[in-house]
């Protein structure tokens, strides 16, 4: 071999790795931008690319979206943990203010000189008000008093099952590359979960429904989405949120329940930024997997 032909090939192979790694830095420069552009926005649920990757690289990326991961459950929790607090606070006084309220006018109802009066009809209306309000209350006393989960190897296939059951007016597309897949949750809070979501769906006009599972390093995510009608931005932002909500006859507890059933698990609940393909609105459901 000639002395050239060592010298232009070393050159070719110079070069060659020369424009790899200037590609490389290229990527790791988008990639940094991504990151500063998804902590500016408050995006905890950003994921960095795993596939098709370096062994260093992918290593790297699944260690930034565990902590991304982490990081949008600790907000989520002290979240739920604030509306926890300001709700139980809530109902105690209202129901403290109550009490009194319903046991005097249930007195003045039986009271023979109430009776047959024009009071009675008035006395009447604030006790029944009264029930009525603590009724209220006390179904959201449900955000501060949540059952502990019992943990244990769940399959998946058989939750979906069951919640497919209850809505078989909707169609269904369930893609889950391994149907055996299980994760460690409670099988009871996952169906109820599951049964929130796709209750509000079918409220707002779904009338496809479709799930799938990716699972990457140490976490399962279980995408929901429907083609419902779309939800606003203003009123994405408040979705989670305890009593609101847009609809004349609603609670506004579903979701922020859901949310608080999966942080009771060590996962998360979330509203996706961008849905799936074909669909107007996906919620991200963070398990941990067997």
């Amino acid at each position: 071999m000639s002395l050239y032909l060592v010298i232009f090939i070393l050159s070719v192979i110079i070069i060659a790795l020369l424009v790899w790694q200037w590609r490389h830095q290229r990527m790791l420069s988008l990639r940094v931008r991504l990151i500063r552009e998804a902590l500016r926005n408050k995006d905890f649920m950003f994921r960095l690319p795993t596939k098709r990757m370096l062994p260093g690289d992918r290593d790297l990326h699944v260690a930034l979206n565990e902590m991304f991961g982490e990081i949008n459950r600790l907000l989520a929790r002290n979240e739920v943990e604030s509306w926890q607090r300001l709700t139980r606070v809530l109902t105690h006084e209202i129901m403290n203010a109550m009490t009194p309220i319903s046991s005097i006018t249930q007195v003045y109802i039986d009271s023979s000189l109430v009776k047959g009066t024009p009071l009675e009809e008035g006395m009447r209306a604030i006790y029944d008000t009264s029930l009525s309000l603590g009724t209220f209350v006390d179904s959201y006393r449900k955000l501060t008093q949540l059952q502990s989960p019992h943990i244990e190897e769940v399959a998946l296939i058989d939750v979906l099952s069951t919640v497919r059951m209850l809505y078989p007016q909707v169609e269904w597309h369930v893609d889950l590359e391994n149907k055996q897949m299980r994760v460690l949750a409670d099988s009871g809070l996952m169906r109820q979960v599951l049964v929130n979501i796709v209750k509000n769906a079918v409220e707002a006009g779904a009338r496809n429904v479709d799930l799938r599972i990716d699972a990457d390093g140490k976490m399962a995510q279980m995408l929901v989405s429907n083609d419902a009608t779309p939800i606003p931005p203003e009123v994405a932002r408040e979705i989670f949120v305890p009593f609101f909500t847009t609809k004349a006859s609603g609670s506004g507890i579903g979701l922020p329940l859901a949310r608080q059933m999966m942080l009771a698990q060590e996962g998360s609940l979330s509203l996706a930024d961008t849905p799936v393909a074909g669909y107007h609105t996906t919620f991200t459901v963070t398990m941990k997997p067997v």
